[in-house]
Formats: C-alpha cells, structure tokens, sequence
C-alpha cells in the first residue's frame, strides 16, 4: 500500500488590544496597522482556521525532499479557494457589463464560461474538490 507525507496547517488568529488617539476613526485604524509592536499579542485558539493540506509527497517523510504531488482542491484553504474565484467571477462580470449593446457575438461561449464559474462556486462552498478535478 502507498505511504504518503502529507503536510497540513491551519491558521492561528493572533491579536492585541490597544488605544490610539487619532482625529478619526481611519487615522486610528491606519495607526493601529503601521504599529509593528506586538510584544502583548495573543494567540485566539478559539477561532483558528480549518486544517487544510499544503503539500503531499510520495513515500515516508519525504516533505520537501520529493517531487510534490498536486493537492485535490478540496483539500486547500477555503478562504484562500474563495479568494481565487473571486477574481475569475470578476472577470466574468466585466466582460458581460461591458459587452457591446448588440450583444457579444459569441453568448453561448460566456453562458458556458458562467456556468462553469458557478459550478466551481458551489463545489467550493460544498467543501468539494474542483468540477474539473473530480475524480
């Protein structure tokens, strides 16, 4: 039977709680990202990101020494998922705004382009791996 290294993480929110005094609520916002102290932080167990994969390899304790296989989607950071598809659904959005009054000449290529976005939209939401990637 194969033997895989596979490599998880989850991310770990870290904060701190601190006063500024600004003359708005933005000045005071801005101040609070260029502070670069964080002697005082505190790791928020409680709201930790969901364990995701982040690199499998063939054999035993082959992490980084191996080629490294590819990664069912699924199996990636939701968030980061969400954040990739976003920028082809923008994409799609543009596209279709600005598509001349007439219409594009070719609507059933954009319908397809759209649906397919779609379905990836669900199986991202659903926790399941890519349609292309379907196995």
């Amino acid at each position: 039977m194969p033997l895989f290294t596979i490599e998880t993480t989850y991310h770990l929110p870290i904060h701190r709680q601190r006063n500024y005094e600004a003359e708005t609520l933005d000045q005071a916002c801005d101040l609070a990202i260029a502070d670069e102290d964080w002697d005082d932080k505190k790791s928020d167990v409680e709201t930790s990101g969901d364990t995701c994969v982040t690199g499998v390899w063939e054999g035993r304790d082959a992490a980084y020494i191996g080629r490294p296989l590819p990664i069912p989607s699924r199996f990636g950071e939701q968030v980061q998922r969400k954040a990739d598809h976003f920028e082809l659904l923008l994409g799609l959005l543009k596209i279709l705004a600005h598509d001349p009054e007439g219409g594009s000449a070719d609507v059933e290529l954009w319908r397809r382009r759209a649906n397919a976005a779609i379905a990836k939209a669900e199986a991202i939401l659903a926790g399941e791996n890519d349609p292309i990637e379907a196995s």
